[in-house]
């Protein structure tokens, strides 16, 4: 078994100690250590201590020779995380084993998927992706570097999705549909055109 520290103390790094604890289930893979987070409030410490994980420390206190998951939901908490690591870690993909996995799937590092999402066909992914419980990616879809898709959202066969998006919660993207980075998908909202950079869209359809 390897060692890995979950970065994020929240809501997705808790899902995420679900998702390690169910790979561990099929396959003893990792030891995890505890979790670390600059922010730690009083209610994450204590459901932290009720899953019986440790917490670390803030974000100095990895360890060098552990694998990392930046367990952070905000695309560009994420992306400022992963610039204040220093030193080679290793971040491996974390896939929940409910995820269903279509032909050619490619991805960055970093990965995690939580329960229950279903992956297409030829879709690729970047690095730091996060595929929400229940989500659904379209065959042929790219998702750049550091992409968040919520809860139960559904992105459309061959759909271009730029670096940081947020995909919100419920939300669908119809097929071949573009959005550009950095751009946020209300939850619930139906995106029927591209989506230009740094715009956020929300209702139905969405504008």
């Amino acid at each position: 078994m390897r060692d890995l520290v979950i970065i994020g103390a929240g809501g997705f790094g808790r899902e995420t100690i679900d998702t390690v604890r169910a790979i561990n289930e099929i396959v003893p893979t990792w030891r995890l250590l505890g979790v670390v987070d600059d922010a730690l409030s009083p209610n994450n410490e204590s459901r932290l201590a009720a899953l019986g994980v440790a917490y670390l420390g803030p974000l100095g206190s990895v360890p060098d020779d552990a694998a990392v998951a930046i367990a952070v939901g905000s695309p560009s908490t994420r992306a400022a995380i992963l610039q204040r690591l220093d030193g080679g870690f290793d971040f491996p993909a974390l896939v929940h084993p409910s995820t269903t996995i279509g032909s050619a799937f490619s991805h960055g590092v970093g990965l995690i998927t939580l329960a229950g999402v279903s992956i297409g066909t030829n879709v690729r992914v970047g690095d730091h992706v996060h595929l929400n419980a229940h989500a659904v990616i379209g065959h042929d879809t790219v998702a750049s570097d550091f992409v968040s898709i919520n809860p139960n959202a559904t992105v459309s066969g061959a759909v271009q999705i730029g670096e940081g998006v947020l995909v919100g919660a419920a939300s669908v993207v119809l097929q071949g549909v573009s959005i550009a980075p950095r751009a946020t998908v209300g939850a619930g909202a139906c995106v029927v055109k591209d989506v230009g950079s740094h715009r956020t869209v929300k209702g139905v359809p969405a504008r």
